[in-house]
């Protein structure tokens, strides 16, 4: 999907930051991605994996609407979190898109209240998320992508159980996830949620 297809306060922001076309990966996942595909996205570091989300998630949601969070995006920690969001602030200039960052270090009952109170895309660490849904504090039933940046730190810890539950909340929805590495582990996601899914490798 070239840029020149996006909404246009995207375009205008891809164009001010200098991008002229997509980078290889991205030619290969973004309009898969814009038609609704779930996807496991492998490609090493500096292939425009998060990028690619940002846009993906701007040109799909493009406005601000109701309240429940149409996309949720799990990060590893807090500091990863804060960075998608300074990518997402970057990037939604011009539109009215809503986002939130929720992660441990920061108080529950705050973050539930702000979430209540309404957002579009929601990036959170797995256990803060999980946390909060059980509190009733996020409805997931409007979500439209639930996406996982840097896929990688879900085999430490618990991350890949907490995630794996989130499914089991969400109706029908575009999961995509960006990882290094296809993990053998991620056969369990598409022997259930992601049976469906295309996994898109960087070309060599």
């Amino acid at each position: 999907m070239p840029f020149k297809k996006l909404i246009s306060p995207l375009k205008d922001k891809i164009k001010h930051k200098g991008f002229e076309e997509p980078l290889a990966f991205q030619k290969q996942i973004l309009s898969k991605i814009k038609g609704g595909a779930s996807l496991f996205a492998i490609a090493p570091k500096g292939s425009g994996k998060t990028t690619s989300i940002v846009i993906s998630v701007i040109q799909k949601l493009k406005v601000a609407f109701e309240d429940a969070p149409r996309a949720l995006i799990f990060v590893k920690d807090k500091q990863a979190a804060l960075d998608l969001e300074l990518e997402f602030n970057a990037f939604k200039r011009g539109t009215d898109l809503r986002v939130y960052c929720a992660y441990e270090e920061h108080d529950i009952d705050t973050q539930r209240d702000d979430i209540y109170i309404g957002t579009d895309i929601v990036i959170a660490t797995p256990k803060r998320l999980n946390k909060i849904f059980f509190l009733n504090g996020i409805n997931l039933n409007k979500l439209q992508m639930c996406i996982v940046e840097d896929a990688d730190f879900l085999f430490r810890g618990s991350h890949f159980a907490e995630v794996t539950r989130t499914p089991e909340s969400i109706g029908k929805c575009q999961y995509l996830i960006f990882s290094t590495d296809f993990d053998k582990r991620f056969e369990r996601w598409q022997e259930s949620f992601m049976y469906n899914a295309q996994i898109i490798k960087a070309k060599q």
